[in-house]
């Protein structure tokens, strides 16, 4: 495990924080800092405690142990400083919600909901789509969209409110590979444009790799943080793990395989199989 000294530039901050969750232990002794502007992936396999850590972020769940400070504060529902892009999940094909009503809803859409926008209100959400890309299809009900195309609208909805951390649970997820190129440089020019530190919840790593700054990787209740080189390692990860784990790197992919007929999990993208 690689513990993090404080930064005066951190915008996340655990300190020896704890989940339990059915008499189970996620993790323990999380102690990290994430700094202004960084990309942290998040891996693991399912069930390691990687949601559960946007949760906590999130202000959704509480941790069983230590601490955690959203830019020198506890986390809150609702916190303006923070955005989040689920995974992507198919709206109903009748659903009458446009692709700017989602968006908007990412200004203080938790109090205000659905309604005619005032004029500065409506120019940040056009902003935001045009940033996106998404201006030829935001006046299309959301369930008449492309799985692409709604995870545009997604990521609009998440930065229109211009956060300063960006939390992401598997965005990627079901969507082509050009769709999460695409997905995937939005973000990243974001974040160098803000500043904004960017925590990335994946199961597929090589889609992200060359934007990764730090990975955060969850196994057996265990942790380690550090750089992709240092972190994807054979060593680390058998050690994670408590099995042999073989790490190989071939053509700029990383490929991570769990030996002793031992599937982690899959990733056809070229993480853990």
């Amino acid at each position: 495990m690689t513990h993090e000294t404080h930064s005066q530039a951190t915008s996340i901050r655990l300190t020896n924080a704890r989940i339990e969750r059915d008499d189970r232990t996620l993790w323990k002794d999380l102690d990290i800092s994430i700094r202004a502007g960084e990309f942290i992936a998040v891996l693991g396999p399912n069930g390691a405690g990687k949601t559960s850590l946007l949760k906590v972020l999130l202000g959704l769940l509480p941790l069983t142990g230590g601490s955690a400070t959203i830019l020198g504060a506890a986390p809150r529902r609702g916190n303006p400083h923070i955005g989040y892009i689920p995974q992507q999940k198919s709206f109903d094909a009748d659903i009458p919600i446009r692709g700017r009503d989602l968006v908007q809803l990412g200004v203080d859409g938790f109090k205000y909901g659905f309604g005619n926008p005032g004029p500065l209100i409506a120019a940040r959400v056009d902003e935001t789509i045009e940033a996106v890309g998404a201006r030829p299809y935001a006046d299309i009900p959301l369930g008449q969209l492309s799985g692409g195309e709604q995870q545009r609208l997604r990521v609009a909805q998440a930065l229109v409110g211009k956060p300063s951390i960006l939390l992401c649970d598997e965005p990627l997820l079901s969507l082509d590979v050009a769709s999460q190129q695409t997905i995937t440089r939005l973000i990243d020019n974001y974040r160098h444009q803000a500043k904004a530190s960017v925590v990335f919840v994946t199961h597929e790593i090589n889609p992200i790799l060359q934007y990764v700054d730090r990975v955060l990787y969850f196994a057996d209740g265990q942790w380690a943080f550090d750089t992709p080189d240092t972190v994807l390692q054979s060593e680390v990860l058998s050690k994670l793990y408590g099995i042999t784990i073989e790490v190989i790197r071939t053509k700029g992919r990383v490929i991570v395989v769990g030996t002793d007929e031992a599937t982690i999990h899959n990733d056809h993208a070229g993480g853990l199989q």
